[in-house]
């Protein structure tokens, strides 16, 4: 099936206006990332608490984050009210994100269960087991062991991905795909700090899961232009490639419309616990389809053009 059939789009006349565009939006999400002292990450990676309650009707988010303002742990009150609390599936789970703390003491996730189960006794169960959905405590030495194998995860399958393409193809089409990778993976990040959200481990799966999608579309296109290369010698390397993505255009269009659909039903009705890992894919989507075309292209045209010269 071609949804789009001969089409001769100059995408590489378009090449400056790309790398403008893409500077811009990567100068954005780093100028958010400095503000920020860097990307916001969750507990995950820097350690904390998260409790998760389920009371036995629709709750107030702003109720609850009214009560964790003052929470009293041995003596001391506490201001929890700027954590992260939201809905957890259903409008009756809440879900409590909180830093780590200093000189907190063990039953630190029962104290927050229980001020939680006293402050609405009106709309908790009556056994406080059955109030409980869920309680996990990070560390902070095992939130810093994960943030390092998130990066060094990130940064294996990179240089992976260069070695692979290097003897697939050619080196230039490999530089030319990480470039787009990095390219894809940085936006994403630099988006998710400009709208305040957090990287936490699903949001790593996430990256890594555009790489994957945004290299499939890459390799589509190199491995077009490594076929058109031998059959149109008599064309201008730029005008190749050029027919190279207009040759796949209609296949990356399929691909990336019925994936985007899937995400963006992932992202509407998956619920709070895959909320963020379908936003992350749907900027994914888009900026790997993007990337491949106006990123990977243009690069591998320039290095060719570097090799003759």
């Amino acid at each position: 099936m071609r949804l789009i059939k001969d089409t001769n789009i100059n995408f590489m006349g378009q090449g400056r206006f790309a790398f403008f565009l893409s500077g811009v939006v990567i100068l954005a999400g780093l100028i958010s990332l400095l503000m920020q002292g860097g990307p916001r990450l969750s507990i995950d990676f820097k350690g904390g608490t998260l409790v998760a309650v389920q009371f036995t009707e629709d709750m107030n988010v702003n109720d609850v984050r009214q009560a964790m303002g003052i929470v009293s742990i041995e003596g001391r009150s506490h201001d929890f009210s700027r954590a992260e609390i939201k809905h957890f599936g259903s409008a009756r789970d809440i879900s409590v994100r909180l830093p780590i703390q200093e000189d907190q003491p063990e039953n630190f996730p029962q104290l927050i269960v229980n001020h939680l189960y006293e402050s609405f006794p009106a709309v908790v169960p009556a056994d406080q087991n059955d109030f409980i959905l869920s309680v996990e405590k990070v560390g902070p030495k095992i939130g810093s062991e994960l943030s390092g194998k998130a990066v060094m995860a990130i940064v294996s399958a990179l240089i992976l991905i260069l070695i692979y393409i290097s003897i697939r193809f050619e080196f230039k089409f490999a530089l030319g795909a990480i470039a787009a990778l990095s390219h894809d993976v940085i936006i994403t990040l630099g988006i998710f700090s400009i709208m305040d959200y957090e990287i936490s481990l699903p949001i790593i799966a996430a990256f890594l899961t555009i790489v994957g999608y945004s290299l499939n579309d890459t390799i589509v296109i190199l491995d077009r232009v490594r076929e058109n290369v031998k059959a149109m010698k008599r064309t201008t390397y730029s005008d190749m490639v050029d027919r190279s993505i207009n040759d796949s255009l209609s296949r990356t269009i399929i691909t990336s419309i019925t994936t985007f659909m899937v995400v963006f039903i992932l992202y509407a009705f998956g619920g709070e616990v895959i909320h963020y890992f379908a936003f992350a894919m749907l900027i994914g989507v888009v900026v790997g389809t993007y990337s491949s075309m106006y990123v990977a292209c243009p690069i591998v045209v320039k290095l060719h053009k570097g090799v003759k010269s």
